[in-house]
């Protein structure tokens, strides 16, 4: 399929999201041998005059070997414990086998906090530039042994979104321990999604690996986010032989999840799916379809209702009256006075509040739509 090796052989900064079962063995230890051939094929990337961000999991199959554990712990107490063991000797090995290629690393450790506040967001951004500039490869976790959240549920599928944001990247690749995304017969693998919608989403069979904490349908609402954004997806088995640099060079390995037309600038990105909203706005259908088909501001005339507490720049999702989230924005006024503006003119905030420092709750700059 030449669209699909022009746009990937094209992709000149990738994030490489590694799954805890691509890294672990048949005890939920750490394989060393993978981590290696891991590390061979991004020097390889390298080599090429490309940028590679590596998002990796396994910090608790790491503590699982140093620790001489049977088997992956229960408890959450236990599972952190072994994060924090692992950790050390998961960015050793990652160390040891770029080192012996001749290239460096740099751990960075974030929580989702880190991301979520937009100054920090622009710190880790532009540290992971400077590494990058260096000719280091960015290696990252979220913090396991503190981040109660990422072991639970997302496996770093969305700490890699998150990445992908920050540093506006031409590609992610989300490696794990399946072939792609199974179609209906559960079976065959969809070499391309050209959009994921409902139908797409339907075809996760709900599975997760044991040694991970992801499964599908986590890596379908990621790949939802970069699509919308303009960033290719491609979902791959990691432990296939070469297969990221089969997925980088173009062929049909995995399945590729197209980008949308346009590329989302990195703000709106942040806006729309790093930071997380402190309460929700209901409008009314009028101001949905003037939001979404028309491109225009959130103003006081269309709002219904009022959801939650949050305070002049703070995110905030954007509801049609049936309840569904379709947008997301930084509001000019505080939960306090949007509920006193409600459904009024423009003309009218001043007479509602006493003075009026916007004509609009959401300036259209700075909304984001999701879908």
């Amino acid at each position: 399929m030449s669209d699909r090796r022009t746009m990937l052989r094209g992709a000149r900064r990738l994030v490489v999201k590694v799954g805890s079962g691509v890294l672990s063995d048949s005890r939920g230890a750490l394989d060393f041998r993978q981590v290696h051939h891991i590390s061979d094929q991004v020097c390889a990337l390298l080599a090429e005059g490309r940028e590679v961000i590596v998002v990796t999991s396994a910090a608790i199959s790491a503590g699982i070997g140093e620790l001489g554990l049977e088997g992956r712990p229960t408890t959450m107490p236990e599972l952190q414990a072994a994060a924090a063991v692992g950790q050390s000797r998961l960015i050793r090995t990652y160390s040891e086998a770029f080192r012996q290629r001749g290239v460096r690393v740099g751990q960075v450790l974030l929580s989702r906090e880190d991301l979520e506040d937009r100054a920090r967001f622009l710190n880790t951004r532009n540290t992971l530039r400077a590494l990058v500039a260096m000719g280091c490869v960015p290696v990252i976790n979220e913090n396991d042994s503190v981040c109660v959240e990422e072991i639970r549920y997302g496996d770093n599928d969305f700490l890699a979104v998150h990445i992908a944001t920050a540093m506006m990247a031409d590609l992610l690749v989300l490696l794990t321990t399946v072939d792609g995304l199974l179609g209906e017969d559960g079976r065959t693998v969809v070499p391309v999604v050209e959009r994921v919608d409902e139908r797409v989403l339907g075809l996760d069979d709900g599975g997760r690996s044991a040694l991970g904490s992801g499964g599908m349908t986590s890596k379908l609402q990621a790949t939802r986010m970069m699509t919308h954004a303009g960033i290719p997806v491609v979902i791959g088995n990691g432990r296939r032989r070469n297969a990221l640099l089969a997925i980088a060079a173009g062929e049909e390995v995995g399945t590729l999840f197209v980008p949308g037309p346009r590329r989302m600038a990195s703000r709106k990105q942040w806006i729309g799916f790093t930071a997380r909203p402190r309460g929700t706005i209901v409008v009314d259908e009028g101001a949905r379809r003037a939001l979404t088909e028309r491109g225009k501001s959130l103003l006081a005339s269309g709002v219904k209702a009022v959801e939650g507490r949050f305070e002049r720049g703070d995110i905030v999702a954007v509801a049609s009256e049936d309840g569904r989230e379709f947008a997301r924005g930084l509001a000019n006024y505080s939960s306090e006075e949007v509920e006193r503006i409600k459904g009024c003119h423009t003309t009218q905030i001043t007479a509602r509040l006493g003075y009026k420092d916007y004509d609009e709750v959401i300036h259209r700059d700075n909304l984001t739509l999701l879908h």
